[in-house]
């Protein structure tokens, strides 16, 4: 029977991760470890940016909102996990869910559009260095940002919109560790085709275009490099990419293979692994990857505390 546009139940209840009790303490360290690194790594960031000017570029702007994603991105989730691991009470409002879902769509796709920006950004200052300043003028940068914003809402909130006019009854246990759509969907008593059509269509576009663009940018700046005669300039710009692609793939690839390429069998295990990865990994690895391993950074840190200590 397929009820009408109400919500039976006022809360859901956290299942979490599939951990043995004995090594609860063990993951709850690791997950705290791991969260505590993801803040540090991209507040520094994010200040070092703000605070010094030489830092004040494009690349540097979009790596403080990417930066500033990553972060939002893994509150949105770590935060419930590591308070369900110490709790008995694993619950979360109807409300708070679709919150945490709204939120979720909201950083994970912005990330997946900044992700694009940086490319394209390192593209034009490698295939085109005498053109960069102009072409990549505070006005265009700003306007990037506008337009990820913009799409980001839109993306989010039609999800979240087309998930607040389900039913949901009897079942209000979610075999994840945050509010996961898909796996909502499964709990849901009405007729979801309509979800599960925008997150193949909409989401597909989201993640699929994204990545694709990526690749073509990174293709187009290794071609341009080739012609380089240095060796030096090419290892450091293959070893650089090759780094940037990892995140990229292992960002990318997770999220498709969760909400594109379903397994056929469901396995939760194996889909609350992935979600592990694009989650919690990609947004601790990316402030080593894209910028702490970066020269500018390094000076950058070491200016201001220089300033710090004059100060003093």
């Amino acid at each position: 029977m397929i009820m009408s546009n109400q919500t039976v139940i006022s809360k859901f209840l956290l299942l979490g991760l599939p951990i043995p009790p004995e090594h609860q303490h063990l993951f709850y360290a690791l997950f705290l470890a791991m969260y505590l690194t993801t803040v540090l790594g991209n507040l520094i960031i994010i200040i070092l940016i703000i605070l010094d000017s030489h830092l004040h570029t494009p690349m540097y702007f979009f790596l403080s909102n990417l930066s500033f994603s990553d972060l939002c991105f893994s509150s949105v989730t770590m935060p419930k996990l590591l308070q369900n691991m110490q709790s008995q009470d694993p619950s979360i409002t109807y409300a708070g869910c679709l919150a945490q879902t709204y939120f979720f769509m909201i950083f994970g796709a912005m990330e997946s559009f900044l992700l694009v920006v940086m490319a394209y950004d390192r593209y034009v200052a490698i295939c085109f260095p005498l053109h960069y300043t102009t072409i990549m003028s505070p006005k265009l940068c700003m306007c990037l940002m506008v337009l990820c914003w913009v799409l980001t809402t839109l993306y989010s909130t039609l999800h979240t919109l087309l998930l607040a006019r389900l039913s949901f009854c009897e079942n209000n246990m979610i075999p994840h560790f945050f509010c996961d759509i898909s796996a909502l969907l499964k709990l849901a008593c009405s007729d979801i085709y309509i979800n599960e059509l925008m997150i193949f269509i909409v989401g597909g576009l989201a993640s699929v275009i994204p990545f694709l663009l990526i690749i073509v940018s990174y293709v187009q700046i290794v071609c341009s490099i080739l012609k380089v005669s240095s060796a030096r300039v090419i290892h450091k710009v293959f070893s650089t990419c090759g780094s940037h692609l990892t995140v990229v793939s292992l960002f990318y690839g997770t999220i498709i293979g969760v909400y594109l390429c379903p397994s056929a069998n469901n396995s939760t295990v194996k889909e609350t692994a992935m979600a592990m990865m694009y989650t919690v990994v990609t947004p601790m690895l990316n402030p080593f990857i894209y910028s702490l391993r970066n020269r500018d950074i390094k000076e950058a840190l070491i200016r201001v505390l220089c300033k710090k200590k004059i100060s003093l």
